[in-house]
């Protein structure tokens, strides 16, 4: 039986809702979605590899067939490694569109066999960014409307040992 495998690839630093939603509803279009919290060592994270990977497991375990992994290498060289038929993007608005087009573009190049789908964020979802989840909660607000409760106790957790 043929399976068609989407990966979904990001940092997840942190995981919010919108990224939930995207997971959710690429769960629906595809036998299995891999959910990949990349490593960038250019980049730095608020939360370590293994606390990332925590929150997405927590958050998606009632999702059969999503399944959770990491990678170091190129996202285009981990979906080939899993033969992976798709790449899952989530798009908020133009902004993101214009950074996806071009990495959207260059993945093909590299792998023409792997296709790029874009899932629009519903609007509820839109102006939901990682960045500003952790603003928010570096002042103390509430970000449980943002984010899974495992990561708004997570950012509540980190943040507090940073104003102490």
């Amino acid at each position: 039986m043929y399976m068609k495998t989407a990966v979904y690839a990001g940092t997840f630093d942190p995981l919010t809702k919108g990224h939930l939603d995207i997971i959710q509803r690429a769960g629906k279009l595809f036998d299995r979605v891999i959910v990949v919290a990349m490593v960038n060592s250019s980049k730095s994270t608020l939360f370590t590899l293994e606390e990332r990977l925590l929150h997405l497991r927590d958050s998606v375990a009632g999702l059969t067939n999503v399944v959770v992994d990491h990678s170091d290498k190129l996202a285009v060289d981990y979906a080939r490694s899993v033969n992976a038929t798709t790449f899952v993007r989530g798009i908020r608005n133009e902004v993101d569109y214009r950074y996806e087009w071009p990495v959207a573009t260059m993945n093909a190049d590299l792998e023409p066999e792997i296709d790029t789908v874009f899932i629009l964020a519903r609007p509820k979802n839109e102006v939901i960014s990682s960045s500003i989840v952790k603003e928010i909660a570096l002042y103390g607000q509430a970000v449980d409307s943002y984010v899974p409760a495992i990561v708004a106790e997570a950012l509540q957790n980190k943040f507090k040992k940073v104003t102490e």
